[in-house]
This record gives structure tokens, C-alpha cells and sequence, in this order.
């Protein structure tokens, strides 16, 4: 294994799920010069690539598919939000989801059904009122205490919430 695909391994590692344009700023390599080496890190098993629409996601082996959903959904601003809001005040109503998140009712709504879809949140009506609760709550908190600082801390730009709310 050269430096390289050592250097491109421990950046996987210390963040798990990281897109290809940040692991190119992380690395300082080029579109095509990364392409070549995480192609041939994927096919050596040496890393895990989940690929999405519009997007891959780069993975140490040992993540699982539920623990990729999990990340995925920790990496982004909208998605993370709800998840520690819902982990702080389990059993929110929809509206006051929105307001807690401060974010727009049909973005909050976008992401909230993607993340019931992947089973993160489930809904349970309580006194005739639609109420969202952590579903994975073990996973989420093991993962965030794992991968706190790059899944946490790392600022994300709001880009990706106003593309995906279009």
C-alpha cells in the first residue's frame, strides 16, 4: 500500500461517510487522480463506497449499511438537526419540530420523511396527534460518541438543504 492510499484510508476512517469533494480538499488531490485511487482502494476492500443519487459516500469496511444510513444522515445540517432535536425532546409534533430546528416547514418535511423512510424516526399518533420518536436511538448515540467531532462539529454549508429543497 503506497502513502497515498494510506493517507486516503485514515481520512475515511477519521470520517466516515465523507463525500468525494471533501475527501479532494482533505487529501489535496486531484478529481482524476482521487478517482484512480479510490477505485482501486474499493476493489482492493479497502474501503466501502455507497453510491446515491448525485452523490458516493466513502465508508472504513467495518461501517454496516445501518450504520451508513445512521452517518449519512449525522453529516448533513437539516437531517442531524432533527435527530439531536428529537434525541434531546422525544416526541415532538411536527410544528414543533420546525420550530426547534428553524428551518422551513417543507424543509423539515422533506428530511423528516427520508429519515422515517430509512427507519431513524418513526411516527406514533399519541391523543389523536401525529408524534415523531427516535427509532435507532442506541445506534445514533454510539455512532455520535465514536465520530463526534466529524460528524458534529464540522460546519456544513447550507447548500445541499436548499438544493434538496427545490
Amino acid at each position: 500500500m503506497t502513502d497515498r492510499d494510506s493517507q486516503l484510508q485514515q481520512i475515511i476512517e477519521q470520517n466516515p461517510g465523507i463525500q468525494f469533494r471533501e475527501l479532494m480538499r482533505s487529501s489535496g488531490l486531484k478529481n482524476g487522480v482521487l478517482s484512480h485511487y479510490v477505485g482501486k482502494l474499493e476493489k482492493n476492500g479497502i474501503i466501502k463506497v455507497v453510491r446515491g443519487p448525485r452523490q458516493a459516500r466513502f465508508f472504513p469496511p467495518k461501517i454496516t449499511e445501518e450504520e451508513s444510513i445512521v452517518i449519512k444522515a449525522l453529516r448533513k445540517d437539516t437531517p442531524r438537526s432533527i435527530l439531536l432535536t428529537l434525541i434531546e425532546n422525544d416526541g415532538l409534533e411536527f410544528n414543533q419540530l420546525v420550530k426547534k430546528v428553524k428551518k422551513s416547514p417543507s424543509t423539515v418535511s422533506l428530511y423528516l420523511s427520508q429519515i422515517v423512510e430509512d427507519e431513524l424516526v418513526e411516527i406514533k399518533i399519541v391523543e389523536l396527534k401525529k408524534r415523531y420518536y427516535i427509532k435507532a436511538r442506541e445506534l445514533i448515540d454510539k455512532l455520535i460518541e465514536d465520530y463526534r467531532p466529524s460528524l458534529l462539529d464540522k460546519p456544513t454549508s447550507g447548500f445541499e438543504d436548499i438544493v434538496n429543497a427545490l
